[in-house]
């Protein structure tokens, strides 16, 4: 099973099932996506023209942080099936909220796995 993963702040968001079939208006509409950010894509205080995949993926990711802040479904829904499909070995799609800034990472080389907690011990406390 082949799932990417949107992390929030190490919590598990939105999970995109790579082995269910995405409808061919969704196909379409995915391919209108590329074909758009292929004109450009804005990026600080320009526009990349001809972005790469890497630089429309990036875009991407900021439009599912954007989606995610705003509980917007249909892009959220857009954003993950675009980095899953174009990027089949994208595993997560990490956003952090560092003192009000955004970091966004994407991930391909592991799997999700949900943080766990691990209590110390004093030693004078352990039962032998």
């Amino acid at each position: 099973m082949s799932i990417l993963v949107a992390v929030v702040n190490g919590d598990s968001e939105i999970e995109y099932d790579r082995s269910k079939d995405l409808p061919e208006h969704q196909q379409v509409y995915l391919n209108k996506m590329d074909e758009k950010m292929d004109v450009g894509i804005p990026s600080g205080q320009g526009t990349i023209f001809a972005p790469d995949q890497a630089q429309k993926a990036l875009f991407v990711a900021n439009q599912l942080m954007a989606a995610i802040d705003e509980d917007n479904e249909q892009l959220i829904s857009a954003s993950m099936a675009y980095l899953a499909l174009r990027l089949p070995e994208l595993k997560q799609v990490s956003i952090k909220d560092k003192e009000g800034k955004k970091e966004i990472s994407l991930i391909y080389d592991r799997d999700y796995s949900p943080a766990q907690t691990v209590n110390f011990v004093k030693p004078e406390h352990l039962n032998s």
